[in-house]
């Protein structure tokens, strides 16, 4: 319990100040952290130390083919290590504007690939339907959540705008 209420104290604490403001000298805003933008939705949406598990080499080009051959800066990608509830984060920073773009294509193509047959059940197909690609200068995000949708859309145009 303590350990979920300190996420969720990160979490917003990483939320609202992460607006990354310029210096006097003008500077870009500092980047996104993702593992610490994964860590508060988790934290958002109550998923357990083990309900989410990351996506790797052969796996991760398995769900997102072509995502490994994109330079990125930072990449979180999870899915539930095993239930059937809809619950597929990635959050992908580019080198490039191009390269973000390029990662939204890949994720639409998940979402589409997912209505058009890979989602058997009828609450999974509407997971899958509500499912958002969000994308923010070199940011691409893929946010497929069943139960935490809106909430986690939320979040995540907070943290990059």
């Amino acid at each position: 319990m303590k350990k979920g209420m300190l996420l969720a104290a990160l979490a917003l604490a990483f939320l609202t100040g992460c607006g990354g403001q310029a210096d006097a000298g003008g500077a870009e805003d500092a980047d996104v952290a993702l593992s610490s933008l994964y860590a508060g939705m988790e934290a958002a949406c109550g998923w357990g130390e083990d309900y989410m598990t990351a996506l790797e080499g052969d796996l991760l080009e398995g769900y997102y083919p072509g995502l490994s051959g994109l330079p990125a800066k930072q990449l979180v990608a999870m899915v539930p290590a095993m239930s059937s509830d809809v619950n597929e984060i990635v959050l992908f920073q580019g080198e490039t504007e191009e390269d973000a773009e390029s990662a939204a294509a890949i994720f639409q193509a998940r979402i589409d690939s997912q209505i058009e047959g890979g989602a058997w059940y009828p609450e999974t197909l509407a997971a899958w339907e509500k499912a958002a690609v969000l994308r923010q200068g070199t940011y691409a995000v893929l946010i497929a959540s069943g139960a935490c949708q809106t909430e986690l859309e939320e979040q995540v145009s907070a943290a990059l705008s």
